[in-house]
């Protein structure tokens, strides 16, 4: 299961989708595309708004300045999640 942790400054994202195998899991594919999306729309707005590692099968964005753009794609980003979690209950978690 995919485990998408959201705290003040901070998300995580964790695990693996588990709806196919590797390579075929189009959950993993969706919160791939929709997060790398989002993220590269924050830098190229402005690369110091946020930093990122996605190392060890994890994506951590941490949130360094708030703007009105940044947070709205941050919420976008989240609520596509949240729309993904409704149709894949058993595969995406989202703790907040």
């Amino acid at each position: 299961m995919i485990k998408v942790t959201v705290k003040k400054d901070n998300i995580k994202i964790t695990g693996h989708a588990m709806y196919d195998e590797y390579g075929k899991d189009i959950v993993c594919a969706a919160v791939s595309s929709i997060v790398i999306t989002t993220v590269n729309g924050i830098m190229k707005l402005d690369d110091s708004l946020i930093n990122t590692d996605d190392t060890n099968g994890k994506v951590e964005i941490k949130i360094l300045k708030h703007t009105k753009e940044c947070d709205i794609l941050i919420n976008n980003m989240l609520d596509l999640l949240e729309e993904l979690k409704e149709q894949y209950k058993n595969n995406i978690k989202i703790i907040k």
